[in-house]
């Protein structure tokens, strides 16, 4: 019997080849599926989902707000900062306010960074000054004065200093201060509405025993992850993994549900999303 074959989009990051290494290397059983990889820049990969043309993808939690109608959150894949997160970065250190006055490189508009960029300013997008760029090229950005402020996320967070930038702003330590300590979400994996619910379980526990592998042939995981790790050695690279693939990955719990919860909550409460979101789970 063929296997079903499914569509699973990711971002050519160290963090989703990491969780992702058992599938792509066929380590573990499938149950009958065959997953094509499908790397992609997350604001891609946001944009698709709107359209609902992957069968699983990796979205911003962000966009999870205009694609539920289409896709429901898997309990693993999660990315949270938890006590970090992305980061506003200049030339020298700005306040919040001279920042609300500059031009920021942000690495798109559905990305759960540009969202928490809007919550922490306290206006919604149309009341300052942003530029879109691919998010490994907003140090050029920055450093080329095509804007003053950058808005990193990825590897960026660990080797912005390397670039003669200073840190403004970590919107994840800002989150979680006024937030009882709460992660601040960024990223998580979706399934399409299409299947029904025995099938989601079953992929949702192949991709779940995807990220558990890895978290338990750690090593080997990082190796697979080092060909998508720019400008970071093997330690720098599995600090990052660490930071993105951990508990919250093979499942966001209650407390990660919560932050979920407020963070399109407040979003919703000041008008930067449509309507107010029903958390939908596979479980």
């Amino acid at each position: 019997m063929q296997p079903t074959t499914l569509t699973l989009g990711h971002s050519p990051d160290p963090d989703d080849a990491f969780m992702f290494y058992a599938l792509a290397k066929e380590l573990i059983p499938t149950h009958g599926f065959h997953f094509t990889h499908i790397l992609q820049d997350i604001q891609t990969l946001n944009e698709r989902a709107t359209r609902g043309e992957l069968d699983i993808t990796a979205v911003s939690i962000h966009a999870y707000a205009y694609v539920s109608d289409k896709y429901a959150l898997l309990p693993s894949g999660a990315s949270m900062g938890d006590g970090y997160g992305p980061m506003l970065v200049a030339k020298r250190k700005y306040s919040r306010e001279e920042i609300a006055k500059k031009k920021i490189a942000v690495p798109g508009t559905m990305t759960s960074a540009f969202l928490a960029l809007q919550l922490w300013l306290g206006r919604p997008a149309k009341d300052f000054n942003y530029v879109v760029v691919p998010f490994d090229r907003i140090f050029a950005a920055v450093k080329n004065g095509e804007a003053e402020i950058g808005l990193i996320i990825h590897e960026g967070q660990l080797t912005f200093q390397n670039e003669q930038l200073v840190l403004c702003e970590d919107l994840g330590v800002w989150w979680g201060k006024h937030n009882d300590g709460l992660p601040l979400p960024l990223g998580g994996n979706v399934i399409h509405k299409k299947f029904d619910p025995a099938t989601r379980k079953k992929i949702s526990g192949t991709l779940t025993a995807s990220i558990q592998f890895s978290l338990d042939h750690r090593p080997e995981a990082v190796l697979h992850a080092l060909q998508y790790a720019r400008d970071m050695g093997r330690d720098l690279a599995d600090k990052f993994v660490g930071m993105y693939v951990n508990h919250w990955t093979l499942d966001y719990g209650e407390r990660g549900r919560e932050s979920i919860r407020r963070f399109l909550g407040q979003a919703f409460e000041r008008g930067l999303i449509p309507h107010r979101q029903e958390l939908e789970f596979v479980v």
